[in-house]
């Protein structure tokens, strides 16, 4: 079952991003909850038992140390209290399915310090009280887990009416949508079993409850998120695609014949980069997960050859799928697969030796950044591991239990410089408990990231560090240039794919066909009393001229600003700015 629903949002992991609010090209809710179910089942297939208590503590410890962004973390931990309760038996019932799905929502909400309705966990937490409910009326599991999806989708179809944001955009929770694919990966297994492919899509299911639930299927969900998807995609010129192939694949360094290079991540993402975009590179011991859409399919082998050997090789023209989208008007186009194939499992590192007393630091420092250029940012600040991530590809759980690993600090500070990043951050925290001292600084961007080291004292105490750097972080404001993906209206603001857009602290100000106007009208909006300090960070796709261009308009239209420059290196977003007081 488990398996089942892992392969059903596998299969929609494209989808799920697709429903992110924001139309930038890093939208990665899929990405995340997909790659976080794979942990679990990675576990799962290594070591299950025939007692559903010792399979389900399995999956939650892989879930739990293989979560990735905030939607994995809330997985893992609707899974953790689900093993909990589960833990203690050989079976379930129905009555102890429902108390089991419950305890899950409790934990979740929990590991949620604020936590917002019209989301995954709303999502969740309605499906598992009407099981509680249903469960009194029937002893058929599978019966329940018909309510339970039922339940689940009329929870998320209301989530716009929760969260104005979705109403606003036109969408669905994204996370909400994603459990909803799990949970009918479950329900299609337990109807059918083996006799049928996980993750296709469920026939139109009547359920025997006379609740609001009852009239809502998997097939309308089908069919919604098809007319979404049909109106972003008749959006789009077939040509504009530039980087046609979609290209997935594993590189099994311990496999082939011959001598390979040593694997440099950051030197084979520059070389995908120069024909291809849409890059995520995960690199596991022998193992490297390669995602890239790229214009010659061709070269991206030859490079990957040099590695090892290639498999499991998946490859669409996005043109073609493209023509056929628009030609069938999306009724019954399947999706793409997304890493439908779990890699075998890594063996779990050993753990580090106690170190003397003398020979331990007081401080240890962990950051998360993503460009050469703010990797010696951060390490010219005194951090001491930089892990890579942030927009494109958050840092699991387990990353962050393995860095701390690697540090001899009797406190280690973390800053995850994303806010999609921070549960992940606090979970690997919470993990370690009574065995390290670890702070966990809520910086949501790089800017605040800097501020916060740059706001550390080596001679205070750990409580007045911590003090100090969240006052730090609340004085930087943040913006980011990057493209749109898709068309949109947000607060009153006509966006088109293609167009630039200006995020203020998480909010889209600014939009233009030119890069150089959105810049302006973004640091126009952020910028107060003119004698602040303004920091420019270029990403990748900066272009020095017009890097030269703007910091001699800022100089000119602000001249008791302090103008500071640095190449950043980051990808996706071309520019981060920061305003301080």
């Amino acid at each position: 079952m488990v398996l089942a629903g892992a392969e059903r949002l596998s299969r929609q992991a494209e989808h799920v991003n697709a429903l992110n609010v924001f139309p930038v090209p890093d939208g990665d809710t899929g990405t995340n909850m997909n790659l976080t179910m794979t942990a679990g089942v990675t576990e799962l297939r290594e070591r299950s038992s025939a007692s559903i208590g010792q399979s389900a503590t399995i999956l939650s410890k892989g879930l739990l140390m293989g979560a990735r962004g905030n939607s994995g973390v809330i997985l893992s931990q609707l899974f953790r209290g689900f093993g909990r309760y589960a833990s203690s038996h050989q079976e379930l019932n129905a009555i102890q399915f429902a108390a089991a799905l419950q305890v899950g929502v409790e934990t979740a909400y929990k590991a949620v310090v604020k936590p917002v309705e019209g989301t995954i966990l709303t999502v969740a937490r309605e499906a598992a009280k009407h099981a509680n409910t249903y469960a009194r009326r029937t002893t058929d599991v599978v019966e329940l887990m018909r309510e339970v999806l039922a339940k689940a989708q009329y929870a998320l179809d209301r989530t716009p009416d929760q969260l104005p944001v979705l109403k606003q955009v036109g969408v669905v929770d994204s996370g909400g949508q994603g459990l909803v694919y799990i949970y009918e990966g479950f329900l299609d297994y337990l109807e059918n079993g083996a006799s049928t492919s996980a993750g296709t899509a469920l026939p139109n299911q009547a359920s025997s409850s006379q609740t609001p639930a009852a009239s809502t299927s998997a097939a309308a969900s089908a069919s919604a998120a098809s007319h979404i998807q049909a109106s972003a995609q008749a959006q789009l010129e077939t040509e504009n695609i530039e980087f046609l192939y979609d290209m997935e694949f594993f590189i099994n360094r311990g496999l082939g014949d011959g001598p390979r290079d040593a694997f440099d991540e950051e030197a084979f993402r520059k070389a995908l980069s120069v024909n291809g975009d849409s890059i995520i590179i995960i690199a596991d011991d022998d193992i490297v997960k390669v995602h890239v859409h790229s214009k010659t399919p061709g070269e991206v082998m030859t490079l990957a050859l040099r590695y090892g050997e290639i498999t499991q090789i998946h490859i669409l023209n996005m043109r073609e799928q493209h023509r056929d989208l628009l030609h069938a008007g999306m009724d019954g186009a399947a999706p793409p697969e997304l890493f439908a194939d779990i890699p075998a499992p890594v063996p779990a590192p050993e753990e580090p030796a106690a170190l003397p007393a003398d020979e331990v630091a007081p401080y240890g420092f962990i950051a998360v950044a993503s460009g050469s250029g703010i990797e010696e940012i951060f390490k010219s600040l005194g951090v001491d591991i930089v892990l890579s991530g942030g927009q494109t590809m958050n840092p699991s759980t387990e990353d962050f239990v393995n860095a701390i690993g690697q540090l001899s600090a009797q406190h280690i500070f973390l800053l995850p410089n994303n806010s999609n990043i921070v549960l992940a951050a606090q979970q690997a925290r919470d993990l370690l408990e009574g065995e390290r001292q670890i702070t966990v600084v809520p910086c949501k961007s790089i800017p605040q990231g800097i501020a916060a080291a740059l706001a550390f004292q080596e001679d205070e105490s750990p409580e007045t560090n911590e003090e100090q750097m969240n006052e730090a972080i609340q004085h930087v404001k943040t913006g980011q240039i990057t493209h749109a993906v898709r068309d949109t209206t947000f607060d009153g603001l006509d966006i088109t794919a293609g167009n630039y857009i200006g995020i203020f602290n998480s909010k889209i100000v600014a939009t233009a066909e030119d890069r150089l106007t959105t810049c302006r009208n973004l640091l126009a909006a952020m910028i107060e009393s003119g004698d602040e300090v303004v920091t420019l960070l270029a990403g990748e796709g900066a272009s020095e001229a017009e890097t030269a261009e703007l910091v001699e308009w800022l100089t000119e239209q602000y001249p008791d600003a302090e103008v500071e420059f640095h190449t950043g290196g980051q990808p996706v977003y071309d520019y981060m700015f920061s305003v301080e007081v």
